[in-house]
């Protein structure tokens, strides 16, 4: 497995292209690319397929990518002005909600999505062209980029709604897209779904690894259904389900021992990882977090080959819900004094670094407030990325999406036998009791505090005891922080745009979807803005 791994992050790294916009088709195209002409082998298909996959990378932990976009806007993790240092800029936008078109977030976000989608809608012209190939095998690769494209297309519509949907890769000269409406793009990811299912893998294995799959499919079209009501008003919790379960009795993935294996440096193997998006820091870089998150001084402890920025931290009222008992808590955050790889104390300033929780504002915090985001394995001599692979879909999502189905359908009893198994390993070396939780624990209030908060208290009290099934999103916000989950959950439990949290207030209930890029604006005479967003 771990030589078709590389092998595959080689080639990824090899014919990753540089960003362009959705309409930019300025290349060389070939009318046939014959099999026998060309010898066909399986490694053809696979520098076909490549750079549709490769296009996520930069999706993912690229500038301005979805680990920003999802969890620097929610109530979990914020990037402030850091006091001596600077940092902060764009991302204290993200945090208080004011972001407009211009904003490189929605801008960059769009842009490697359509690059994505762009890069999918090639590789599908190319296989299509292929002779010399039985027409199954070539439909089944079709199908698999079909479903790849489909998730770009999700995420697109998740985050912007009001999209374009382009499936030809040969286009007119001037070309301009036009909007679909939210059902018509929620119908055409469902039946793209839909359809490449009867043809994927139904494998788990090093061949499928890093690609698109018939649980891969499955999870993307649960996340559709999961989330059809906040899309167009109409709950489809029931058919969430049913995907899911398909998943879970498939047998094809299992719960990881312990809570912090999927996220390891050699993470390949992992038990839990449904699809995966390949890094290597030799041949597949783009992941950048530890430098995100860290202070300057931190390069000490990881032995890094550079200087981390000093930026991200975990808003303090979050990190005030963990139970003290809770693995996740010193798996997911640095915090206290903090020393070198060899035991030594870090002085900056004069003063042993120390990672308190509280932080002052957004606006304005010194460089060593707020626990710092260590989820990811980071390992010694680090370069600019790491090899960590991103478990982009989960056996543990497909669980608490079960879990969720089952309390919104009334069976909280049957929810809690779920997460009581999530949590379990996460308080077995602790307190094993802890880790059992009842239906009606799960549909009581968040024990989040929400509420305007500085300089270490929180000024205007709203808390979260009137959240429906808010201790469920306080489990969802322990298990998958810091992993794109965070926006999409507080807009399906109703608090992205109606609660306080750090310097944070409630800016509009437009803010649930961004606003279309200003550069798509400009040269697109047929797109309409997002209500709430001007002209």
């Amino acid at each position: 497995m771990e030589k078709y791994i590389k092998n595959f992050k080689l080639i990824v790294i090899t014919l990753l292209v540089m960003n362009t916009g959705c309409t930019d088709l300025d290349e060389t195209l070939y009318d046939k690319i014959s099999a026998e002409d060309t010898q066909l082998t399986a490694e053809d298909l696979t520098n076909i397929l490549a750079p549709a996959y490769a296009s996520f990378r930069p999706v993912y932990w690229g500038w301005n990518g979805l680990f920003d976009l999802y969890e620097e806007s929610s109530d979990l993790i914020a990037t402030p002005f850091r006091i001596g240092i600077g940092w902060g800029d764009l991302y204290i936008n993200m945090h208080k909600h004011t972001w407009g078109p211009s904003l490189g977030h929605v801008e960059g976000n769009w842009s490697t999505l359509y690059q994505g989608v762009n890069n999918s809608n090639r590789a599908i012209y190319q296989l299509e062209q292929l002779e010399g190939i039985e027409e199954s095998v070539k439909n089944a690769y079709v199908q698999e980029i079909k479903a790849l494209r489909a998730v770009f297309y999700y995420l697109l519509y998740d985050n912007y709604r009001n999209i374009p949907v382009v499936t030809d890769f040969v286009l007119p000269d001037g070309f301009l897209p036009e909007q679909s409406s939210a059902q018509e793009t929620f119908n055409f990811i469902e039946t793209e779904l839909l359809t490449a299912i009867q043809d994927l893998s139904e494998d788990n294995n090093a061949e499928t690894y890093g690609r698109m799959n018939k649980w891969a499919a499955k999870m993307t079209l649960a996340k559709l259904y999961l989330n059809a009501e906040v899309y167009l008003g109409t709950p489809r919790y029931n058919d969430a389900l049913t995907q899911v379960n398909d998943i879970i009795s498939s047998g094809k993935y299992d719960l990881a021992a312990n809570y912090s294996d999927p996220f390891k440096i050699n993470n390949e193997g992992s038990s839990e990882e449904i699809f995966s998006i390949p890094f290597d820091q030799k041949y597949a870089g783009g992941s950048y977090y530890p430098y995100k998150t860290l202070h300057p001084a931190s390069q000490a402890t990881f032995d890094l080959a550079g200087s981390p920025w000093g930026g991200s931290a975990g808003v303090p009222q979050f990190i005030d819900t963990y139970d003290v008992d809770d693995q996740r808590l010193q798996d997911s955050w640095l915090g206290g004094l903090q020393y070198s790889s060899s035991g030594a104390p870090i002085i900056f300033n004069g003063i042993q670094l120390n990672y308190t929780k509280d932080m002052k504002s957004i606006d304005g915090s010194e460089y060593y407030e707020g626990y710092r985001f260590i989820k990811y394995e980071i390992g010694a001599g680090v370069l600019s990325s790491l090899s960590n692979d991103v478990p982009f879909f989960r056996y543990t999502d497909a669980l608490m999406i079960k879990a969720e189905c089952l309390l919104r359908a009334g069976d909280a009893d049957g929810a809690a036998l779920i997460v009581s198994e999530v949590r379990e390993r996460s308080f077995k070396n602790t307190n094993p009791a802890k880790a059992t939780i009842s239906g009606a624990e799960l549909m009581a209030g968040s024990s989040y505090q929400y509420g305007s908060y500085e300089n270490g208290s929180i000024t205007n009290l709203e808390g979260g005891n009137d959240i429906q099934y808010g201790r469920f999103l306080d489990e969802l916000a322990w298990e998958f922080v810091g992993e794109h989950h965070r926006k999409q959950d507080l807009i399906r439990f109703g608090i992205y745009t109606t609660k306080s949290w750090f310097t944070h207030s409630p800016n509009g209930d437009f803010r649930s979807i961004f606003p279309i890029p200003l550069s798509q604006m400009e040269t697109n005479s047929n797109l309409v803005q997002n209500p709430g967003y001007g002209g």
